[in-house]
């Protein structure tokens, strides 16, 4: 459920990344080689989105977080280090390690607006307290950094659909999707989309940014992979 991101350059010729249908990801792996990375720009241009919405003054709530597939927390570090609005975050990841190293490496003075679970994104529209806050629209913002790929297509149905229940009026989602035609599309089972799947998907959003990129480049760890990603910034109407 945690994320990959592409490094950003291109490869010289190596081991891919997908080298058959059963790879699997090291995912301790993956988090030491990400550690220290900066927050994604889908969730810095959300939060700034926020920002120009509560120009006129400080909100009344702290308004609510999710962060699907956290990893070891980046991007939830990023939300609760904002001011206007000030947050609080509801980080969730499968793996343990994701959770013991996104609460170990938050600030101490953040510490009290952050709550992190162990939980797949499969189990998002069925556990108790994450159903809760889909049936009150109580959050504001989802951001789901290359995670939402790595949630299994029987699952993904019933993930989105806590996603868009979830978000109130004015909320936003961010994150990515991956293309039929980026190399992971192989692996099994994970979800990839078309353009015209997501554009679907998204349907009921006002799309403040969606750009499609498809590019050779590096995966996390340093091994060449052909790219195909969907970046968005969604509005929830």
């Amino acid at each position: 459920m945690s994320q990959g991101d592409p490094a950003g350059s291109s490869s010289p010729a190596g081991e891919r990344s997908t080298l058959s249908a059963d790879y699997q990801r090291d995912w301790p792996q993956y988090f030491d080689a990400v550690a220290g990375k900066p927050p994604r720009d889908t969730l810095t241009g959300a939060l700034d989105a926020f920002e120009r919405d509560h120009a006129a003054g400080p909100a009344k709530a702290l308004p609510l977080a999710v962060d699907l597939g956290c990893g070891d927390g980046r991007d939830s570090r990023a939300i609760l280090a904002r001011e206007n609005p000030t947050w609080r975050v509801l980080a969730l990841d499968s793996h343990p390690e994701a959770i013991r190293r996104c609460v170990t490496l938050c600030s101490p003075e953040h510490a009290a607006r952050l709550a992190a679970a162990q939980l797949a994104m499969e189990a998002v529209a069925t556990n108790p307290t994450t159903a809760a806050l889909a049936r009150a629209r109580g959050v504001l913002l989802v951001n789901a950094s290359f995670a939402l790929p790595f949630c299994t297509p029987e699952g993904f149905e019933g993930l989105w659909a806590w996603v868009c229940g979830a978000l109130r009026p004015g909320g936003r989602f961010c994150g990515q999707f991956f293309g039929e035609r980026d190399e992971w599309a192989c692996v099994r089972p994970k979800s990839h989309r078309t353009r015209a799947q997501v554009l679907a998907l998204l349907d009921g959003f006002t799309l403040e940014r969606f750009d499609e990129v498809q590019r050779e480049g590096d995966d996390a760890t340093g091994k060449p992979k052909w790219h195909h990603v969907f970046h968005v910034v969604a509005r929830r109407g």
